[in-house]
């Protein structure tokens, strides 16, 4: 951290207010996307819905959100980061109003539906930015950074959108939240725009705007900078994206099982507790969630420090020392095997341990999000990323449709935490897999050349 502090103040740290903005996209991203789940029991009681239907709905999301990664990335490496991200924050702040005006599962399908097609834009326009915007040493960190506003929009939500919805109705939880994107929209427009063009502006230092491109076989230029999309095709030909897709295949359904089941698992375990009498093991849910997400933005701010620390300290290549630290964050989900059981001692016990596993996901997903600017020159990042993001909405889909049937099955038979306990066995060994198979697919480090 140290290094990082005496670089800013010998050249400049321009970079970080664009890291900061898109840290604040991504809360708001997430503060949106988790009302949903914070509201399922009481949207249940009040739709009438079962786990199936509940999971339908998470499923019109994931749907809509794959379908919207087809193009996106595309669509942002045409129009440019900053039109991009506007627009598509702009859309899903609407449609996350719009939930509020929702009176069924239909109706709640198509908001979800809005919202997952518009969400799609987060990812894909923050990772070109980063690649803009930082050198590939520092771009996991940055990284890590700016994917821990995930988990803070997933901790201010439990905090406020049962509260909201307990004294206004979860009516005004959608609206409330929904319109703060509205406020980034602003700032976003006004001090966003591209290395080249803040240096002609005078706002950007020729020592500041070196650095970004030090580690880059020569320096960008206003051509190479120039709008332009690569066809999904010609990018399927290399087994780089291929890594990348079944990276996030495997692992980006793990979070939304978090994501979407996890306040219900907890709400189960205190009304299990409460029905054997254990009143002294009932926790407040809903500050339980917050301390999970909590635990993930350490992960996430750290899974981006380490690869960088194997860089400048250990000497390892970017890919070695990429691979190195994910591999270790594969293993860290394994502890998730025992939350079931660790659950029946102390809930704050399992809390602890799926806090850690959420926190190995986002220090891995700070890594494969950078792998993609690695590898691939920055006119194609944000199709790889659309094309991986892709791969991941459809895992979430699957998970979700096997959520809703696995637990509503043993919810009938009266041992849902079987159930629980099944979900996070394949939560837990997903990231071993993803780890292996990339390494199979990218087994020494490999720049695209030729698009």
């Amino acid at each position: 951290m140290s290094t990082i502090n005496e670089i800013n103040e010998k050249i400049g740290k321009h970079r970080w207010t664009i890291c900061a903005l898109i840290f604040f996209a991504t809360t708001i991203n997430y503060l949106d996307r988790n009302v949903l789940g914070l509201l399922k029991t009481a949207l249940e009681g009040e739709m009438g819905w079962s786990e199936k239907d509940y999971s339908h709905v998470v499923m019109a999301f994931q749907l809509s959100y794959a379908i919207g990664l087809l193009g996106i990335g595309r669509i942002i490496d045409k129009v440019g980061t900053k039109m991009g991200y506007f627009l598509s924050l702009l859309g899903w702040s609407i449609a996350a109003m719009v939930h509020g005006f929702a009176y069924n599962k239909f109706t709640f399908g198509l908001a979800r539906a809005l919202l997952g097609v518009t969400e799609a834009g987060n990812f894909p326009s923050a990772n070109k930015a980063v690649a803009e915007w930082f050198p590939k040493k520092e771009r996991a960190f940055a990284t890590g950074i700016y994917n821990s506003g995930a988990n803070i929009g997933a901790i201010v939500a439990p905090l406020c959108v049962p509260w909201i919805a307990a004294n206004w109705g979860w009516q005004w939880a959608f609206v409330l939240t929904g319109a703060v994107g509205l406020i980034w929209l602003a700032f976003w427009w006004m001090m966003y725009k591209s290395p080249s063009e803040k240096l002609n502006e005078g706002k950007l230092s020729q020592a500041e705007y070196d650095y970004i491109h030090s580690d880059e076989s020569q320096k960008t230029t206003s051509s190479e900078e120039k709008k332009e999309s690569i066809s999904w095709f010609k990018l399927l030909g290399y087994r780089q994206t291929w890594s990348f897709f079944f990276g996030k295949f495997l692992t980006d359904p793990v979070w939304w099982f978090y994501l979407f089941w996890l306040p219900s698992f907890l709400e189960g375990e205190n009304s299990r507790k409460l029905a054997a009498g254990d009143v002294d093991g009932v926790i407040g849910w809903p500050l339980a969630v917050a301390v999970v997400y909590t635990i993930s933005t350490v992960g996430s701010v750290f899974g981006g420090w380490l690869p960088k620390y194997f860089i400048n300290n250990r000497g390892k290549s970017v890919y070695a020392s990429r691979m190195t630290s994910m591999f270790i964050y594969a293993l860290l989900p394994l502890t998730v095997l025992t939350a079931r059981y660790l659950g029946n001692i102390d809930t704050w016990l399992a809390v602890l341990v799926i806090g850690l596993a959420c926190a190995a996901h986002q220090a891995w997903s700070a890594n494969i999000f950078t792998t993609v600017s690695d590898m691939f020159p920055k006119k194609a990042v944000a199709s790889v990323t659309g094309i991986g993001g892709m791969a991941g909405a459809a895992g979430g889909l699957l998970i979700a449709w096997g959520a809703g049937v696995l637990l509503d099955h043993y919810k009938a038979s009266g041992s849902i935490e079987t159930g629980y306990g099944i979900m996070f066995a394949v939560c837990a060994f997903a990231y071993l897999a993803a780890w292996l198979l990339m390494k199979a697919l990218v087994p020494r480090f490999k720049q695209v050349e030729g698009l």
